[in-house]
């Protein structure tokens, strides 16, 4: 048995060699990437009646 477990000290939750400020940026990361991007402004996009008819 190791030394902490003969102790009863609980295991430490995190894993080690991961910061707190890596696993918050990898978090943030994942939000950025499975948001869909925004659709147009529907001030910016032309009118419909501005549309030409085709040929």
């Amino acid at each position: 048995m190791s030394a902490t477990q003969s102790k009863g000290q609980p295991l430490p939750f995190a894993v080690a060699g991961v910061s707190m400020r890596d696993l918050l940026a990898a978090g943030e990361a994942a939000v950025l990437v499975s948001t869909p991007p925004c659709g147009p402004d529907p001030e910016l996009s032309e009118p419909a009646e501005d549309h030409r008819e085709a040929a």
